[in-house]
């Protein structure tokens, strides 16, 4: 019987950290970026895309942004409680079946982005503040050219906060797609005598024809791409549970998937598919010890991760997941998605940690 390796760690969960500071850089940075005198909002839908809306919101506002922007009506009623009164919160899906009494007591926007909406809105909260989304080409919320044409006079006699649409491949600067967006835009609301929203992220690097009264970044306040300039905002440390000494021809984790040719030092750190680090990410991510890079072996699994640690002098307590040498877009490209995803995915069970709070 083989004499097999194996060391025990510390057991515990993975220490996710969060750097506020870079957040309310990122976001400075961005509104530096925008155009003058165009406000600059926060995108913080998905739970400020997984980061934590009430730390995230209150940096935000502490930092000067005004208006806000959430998927859905309830994110804003909680955000509102989060920021009180004061900021302009304007909610994406619009005013749908149900959401009346939610808009109206926590003062909220929606974005109406169809001619049902907006009969609802009228009918159900008459005089409540709204906004309008378009579809200019994404074809997945907003009021088509015909519909905007029936309904345009009515809309801007009762004075929308907030005319928006929202570009389909702003990630992709050369894309003919952000042309062509910005095109149906003028067409549709040059002219009009209220504020005009186009440019997320991507469309603020795009540059100032596409800034128009207000821009709301989202992902580059977190650090994700396209804002290649983004400080970063998430750090995520593995501790190490176990190591073991796995012999030539010998198999780690489920599905036999990863076999040595060698023998290999294979450490299993905490963190799985339920933490967000999802299944696809095996084989082709790594981990860092420090500066060094060290492969994952075998599936990626609920709980658990393991990585070929045979090339360092010492494994230490933690693996890095995320940190200086592995963006949220380096472990997204290993797994086949996007920063996005990864983003708001992280779960918690992580141990999180804040930095730069107010």
């Amino acid at each position: 019987m083989r004499a097999a390796c194996r060391t025990p760690h510390g057991m515990g969960a993975a220490h996710l950290t969060i750097d506020l500071n870079a957040v309310r850089a990122n976001w400075a940075a961005l509104d530096a970026l925008s155009s003058d005198h165009v406000e600059t909002a926060a995108v913080i839908k998905a739970d400020a895309y997984g980061l934590g809306l009430a730390e995230v919101a209150q940096v935000l506002a502490a930092s000067g942004v005004q208006s806000f922007f959430v998927a859905i009506v309830e994110e804003g009623m909680a955000l509102r409680k989060i920021l009180g009164d004061g900021a302009d919160i304007y909610v994406f899906s619009g005013h749908t079946e149900g959401d009346s009494e939610g808009l109206a007591a926590s003062g909220l926007i929606p974005l109406l982005n169809a001619p049902e909406q907006v009969a609802r809105h009228f009918t159900k909260t008459p005089g409540h503040p709204f906004g309008v989304q378009l579809d200019t080409g994404m074809n997945r919320l907003g009021l088509e050219h015909a519909d905007w044409d029936a309904l345009q006079d009515d809309l801007m006699e009762a004075g929308p906060r907030l005319v928006t649409s929202h570009l389909a491949c702003a990630d992709e600067p050369d894309h003919p797609m952000n042309a062509q967006q910005l095109r149906s835009f003028r067409d549709m609301t040059d002219g009009i005598a209220h504020r005009r929203s186009l440019a997320a992220t991507g469309g603020i690097l795009l540059g100032p024809e596409y800034h128009f009264d207000l821009t709301r970044p989202g992902v580059g306040l977190y650090g994700g791409m396209p804002f290649g300039d983004a400080q970063r905002v998430v750090s995520l440390a593995a501790p190490v549970i176990q190591t073991r000494l796995v012999r030539p021809f010998e198999t780690v984790g489920y599905g036999n998937a990863w076999t040595a040719n060698v023998e290999t030092q294979v450490a299993t750190i905490s963190g799985g598919y339920a933490d967000g680090l999802i299944r696809a990410m095996a084989p082709g991510a790594r981990v860092f010890a420090g500066n060094i890079p060290c492969p994952v072996v075998g599936r990626v699994s609920m709980d658990l991760i393991t990585v070929d640690v045979s090339h360092l002098d010492v494994v230490p307590d933690t693996l890095d997941i995320l940190g200086p040498h592995q963006s949220v877009d380096d472990l997204a490209d290993a797994a086949g998605t996007i920063g996005y995803e990864i983003l708001t995915s992280l779960g918690n069970r992580y141990s999180r940690n804040y930095q730069g709070a107010t």
